[in-house]
């Protein structure tokens, strides 16, 4: 990311209406080794072609924020692995992640991480370590530092359905689970920032898992950890939520936990969150990245990302994805975005 750029973001995450309206896409792995035709394995594994990739990416869309920015990531596979699960790698895939947790009982024993030095942790701190100075070459900085949330975190260690069936079976048992799991996030965000440098002044917490539960379930199993995380860091950094999910049952709350941009799914329509938290939060997102993004023309991504915008009021948001960008959206789809974004800048700065 540019200077100019973070600054940019910077401004919209503080609510200050930057105008005109800025566009930024959470891109990652799931996305460019597709979009290059590269294999997966190749990306992860051979740090000049991850490089000359994310190099290619950006220049190629110069007028994007790509947020995190040259993220050094080996799919969802570090926290988990900190923490011994099992890491599965494909050719033409992500890595999925096998928990290993089989009883509650036995969290103490994984307890005992080393961030710098357990599982693919350690490899993408190597990695950062290897590639800083090359990157800040460039004229870019690292502005944010990434990890998955304590219940994204304990979920991959547990199991998705065993950890919810826990929430109700075993409550002390989870909540164990999660103190853990939120060490180990902060850990993690912190070891990024002393690898990456001076130019940090924000993370990127994203957990999907949150969505999975209800109001009462969020305010106990999900809200104080999340604080948690937010203020283990400065308060002037910006902090960014990620949930591609439902987030009818937090999304009154994260404001309370210290996010200041809430980059959310499909699920629910931008005009009711910008009702419910849009003066105290700046919205990144939310034009379908399926339907629209992936399977749609570029004439109905113009016209949806229209809709977005003028449901926003052309304040309070980064136009985004309704999360991350999907596999498969072709070069035209992310074009038309940003044309039709130019179009609503350009009517709007008139009528100001």
């Amino acid at each position: 990311m540019l200077p100019e750029q973070w600054e940019v973001f910077k401004r919209a995450a503080r609510l200050t209406s930057p105008n005109p309206v800025p566009m930024a896409l959470i891109v990652d792995s799931p996305w460019i080794p597709g979009y290059l035709k590269i294999s997966h394995m190749d990306y992860y594994l051979d740090p000049e072609l991850w490089f000359q990739a994310n190099r290619k990416i950006i220049g190629e869309y110069p007028g994007i924020i790509f947020v995190p920015g040259w993220w050094m990531e080996y799919g969802m596979a570090a926290e988990p692995s900190a923490l011994g699960a099992k890491i599965k790698f494909w050719k033409d895939a992500t890595p999925s992640v096998s928990h290993t947790l089989q009883r509650l009982e036995d969290v103490d024993e994984i307890a005992g991480y080393e961030i710098e030095a357990d599982g693919f942790a350690a490899l993408t701190l190597h990695r950062i370590a290897a590639q800083r100075q090359r990157i800040l070459d460039t004229g870019h900085i690292l502005p944010i530092v990434t990890s998955r949330g304590p219940m994204c975190t304990a979920a991959f260690v547990r199991g998705t359905t065993t950890f919810m069936m826990d929430l109700a079976e075993n409550p002390e048992g989870a909540h164990k689970l999660l103190d853990l799991a939120t060490r180990l996030v902060i850990d993690w965000l912190k070891a990024q920032h002393r690898a990456m440098g001076d130019t940090v002044e924000g993370i990127l917490l994203l957990d999907d898992i949150v969505g999975f539960v209800n109001r009462r379930y969020y305010r106990e199993f999900a809200h104080p950890y999340l604080t948690r995380v937010c203020e283990a860091f400065p308060r002037d950094w910006v902090k960014i939520y990620h949930n591609d999910a439902e987030i009818n049952a937090c999304l009154d709350h994260l404001p309370d936990c210290g996010f200041h941009v809430l980059n959310w799914g499909k699920q629910r329509d931008i005009a009711d969150v910008k009702r419910r938290v849009g003066d105290r939060m700046c919205l990144m997102g939310n034009v379908n990245p399926l339907e629209i993004g992936v399977r749609g023309t570029p004439e109905e991504v113009r016209a949806e990302t229209l809709r977005v915008l003028e449901a926003s009021g052309g304040e309070g948001i980064i136009l985004s994805v309704g999360g991350g960008i999907s596999p498969g959206m072709p070069r035209e789809n992310i074009l038309a975005m940003q044309a039709a974004l130019h179009e609503f800048n350009q009517v709007h700065a008139r009528m100001a």
